[in-house]
C-alpha cells in the first residue's frame, strides 16, 4: 500500500463514515475497533534474509494485529523453506529480493541479511517506495550509509535499525556473558544533560560497564580450503555487491561477521548496539568524533582477528573508550569532573536515582515503528542518528585494519589527510552492484 493510497482510505473513511452509516451497516473488520483492524491500518511486511536474527523480526511482526507477514526472501532454499513451514500459508517465498520491491502491495522491508547488502538493499527498497526496518549495523561502509540517508529522505520514507537501548530497556543488557550496564538510557541522558556528572565527559564500554565486545566469537579463519557450493545455496547472489571469493561455510552463514568483506567481527555486531545509546547520552547525534585512537594486533587482509582498545576523541573532548581488553577492571560507565556513574547507575554523587528522578523528563520521541509508519512520524532510531552510531563503527573498524590513528571531519564526512583511509570508506562494489 502506497502513502498516497493509505492517506486516501483513510481520508475517506472519516469523510463519509457517516453518510455509510446512514444507508447500510458496515462490517466491524471495515472500519476496525474491537479486536478489528481496519485496512487503512493494516501493513503488509517482508522479510529479506531468513537466518537466526529474522525470528525476532517474525516476533515483532506476530506482536501487533496491524502488521502482517506477507512474503520472505533468501538465497539459501533450506533457510527459506524451514521459515516458510512456520509461518501463514498465504506468505509467499522468493529467491531475489528485487522480486519482493517490485510487489507493489508490500509497505515494509525487513533488511535482516548479512551487513554487506544492508546499504544497497535499503536504497533500493526506499527507491520502491518502501518503508524499511534494517539490521545492525546499519550499512558496512560510511558512503553506503551516506546513500541511505539520501534515498530515504529523498524518497519520504521512514526508517528504523534494529536496536532500541537509547528508548527502552536497560543499556545492553544480558549480551553474551556480560549483564549489561543496568542503565536505562534515557535517565542516564537526563543526567548528563542536567551537567551534574561535569563536561567534558568519558564513556568507557568493556567488562567493566558490563558490556562484552565478542572478540572470541566473531573471529575469522585463515587458510580455509575452497568447499564446493552446496545446491540449496545461491552463493553468487548471497555475495551480491562483496569480492568474489571461494566458498567455504565459515565465511556465510552464522560466521560471516569474521570477514572483513561482510561485517567487522564485534565492532559490526555489537558496535551500533553500545555506540548508539552513547551518541544519545551525550547528546551527538548530530556529529561524529574528530580523532579515532586504536591499539590493536596487525588484521588480516581477509580475516578479522582480536583488537586490543579503540579510543573516539570529540571536538570538545568527550572521549568514548572501547575496552576491547578488558584492561580497565574499575572504569566507570560515564565519568566526568563532577561525579562518576558506574554500572547498575551506582555512582559516587549521593542519592543518584532521586536527583534523576527529579529531573525534567525528555522529549517525547515515536517508539512504535507502526504508528511512525501509518502517520508518517520520523522514528526514535532512524536513519539520521542511525548512520551517525553506525559511522562511529566503521571510523574504528577502517582504524583497526589501517592498524594507525585517523583524524575525521565530522561535518564533510571524511577523514583529514588520509586517502587510504578515505578510499576505504567507499569500497567497490562487484559489478553489477551499485547504490
Amino acid at each position: 500500500m502506497t502513502e498516497r493510497n493509505r492517506f486516501n482510505r483513510r481520508q475517506f473513511l472519516k469523510t463519509t463514515a457517516g453518510v455509510i452509516g446512514a444507508f447500510t451497516i458496515v462490517p466491524r473488520h471495515v472500519l476496525g475497533g474491537n479486536g478489528h483492524v481496519a485496512p487503512s491500518e493494516m501493513l503488509n511486511h517482508a522479510i529479506i534474509g531468513c537466518g537466526g536474527i529474522s525470528s525476532a523480526h517474525l516476533g515483532y511482526i506476530a506482536e501487533d494485529p496491524r502488521r502482517k507477514l506477507v512474503a520472505l526472501c533468501d538465497v539459501d532454499s533450506n533457510r527459506l523453506a524451514g521459515k516458510l513451514a512456520g509461518v501463514d500459508k498465504g506468505v509467499k517465498g522468493y529467491e531475489d529480493f528485487r522480486d519482493v520491491l517490485a510487489r507493489p502491495d508490500v509497505d515494509v522491508v525487513h533488511v535482516a541479511t548479512p551487513p554487506h547488502w544492508h546499504g544497497l538493499m535499503s536504497v533500493a527498497a526506499a527507491e520502491a517506495g518502501k518503508d524499511i526496518w534494517c539490521e545492525k549495523p546499519m550499512t558496512r561502509t560510511i558512503y553506503e550509509g551516506q546513500k541511505v540517508v539520501e534515498a530515504v529522505q529523498r524518497n519520504n520514507r521512514i526508517f528504523r535499525i534494529n536496536t532500541w537501548f537509547r528508548f527502552k530497556g536497560g543499556f545492553a543488557g544480558g549480551y553474551h556473558t556480560y549483564d549489561g550496564s543496568g542503565a536505562e538510557v534515557r535517565p542516564t541522558r537526563k543526567l548528563v544533560k542536567s551537567g551534574l556528572l561535569g563536561w567534558p565527559l568519558k564513556v568507557t564500554i568493556g567488562r567493566a560497564s558490563g558490556l562484552n565486545w565478542k572478540q572470541d566469537v566473531w573471529v575469522g579463519k585463515t587458510g580455509l580450503v575452497p568447499q564446493s557450493v552446496p545446491d540449496n545455496l545461491n552463493y553468487d547472489m548471497w555475495l551480491g555487491p562483496a569480492p568474489r571469493k571461494y566458498y567455504h561455510p565459515h565465511r556465510t552463514h552464522g560466521s560471516f561477521r569474521g570477514y572483513w568483506d561482510y561485517d567487522g567481527g564485534g565492532l559490526g555486531d555489537m558496535g551500533q548496539h553500545y555506540l548508539d545509546p552513547v551518541q544519545f547520552i551525550l547528546g551527538k547525534d548530530n556529529t561524529s568524533p574528530q580523532e579515532v585512537i586504536v591499539e590493536t594486533q596487525q588484521q588480516h587482509t581477509d580475516a578479522v582477528l582480536p583488537w586490543r582498545r579503540v579510543t573516539y576523541k570529540y571536538a570538545d573532548g568527550c572521549e568514548v573508550i572501547l575496552d576491547g581488553d578488558n584492561r580497565d577492571e574499575n572504569a566507570a560507565f560515564i565519568e566526568g569532573p563532577g561525579g562518576k556513574l558506574y554500572k547498575n547507575f551506582k555512582s559516587d554523587i549521593p542519592n543518584i536515582k532521586q536527583k534523576v528522578a527529579e529531573m525534567p523528563d525528555l522529549e517525547p520521541v515515536v517508539t512504535d515503528f507502526t504508528e511512525a509508519v501509518l502517520n508518517r512520524k520520523k522514528f526514535a532510531l532512524n536513519e539520521v542518528n542511525g548512520h551517525r552510531s553506525c559511522t562511529m563503527v566503521n571510523m574504528a573498524k577502517i582504524a583497526v585494519r589501517l592498524g594507525r590513528n585517523l583524524k575525521f571531519d565530522p561535518d564533510k564526512q571524511m577523514f583529514i589527510g588520509d586517502d587510504e583511509a578515505n578510499r576505504m570508506m567507499r569500497q567497490p562494489m562487484r559489478a553489477p552492484w551499485v547504490i
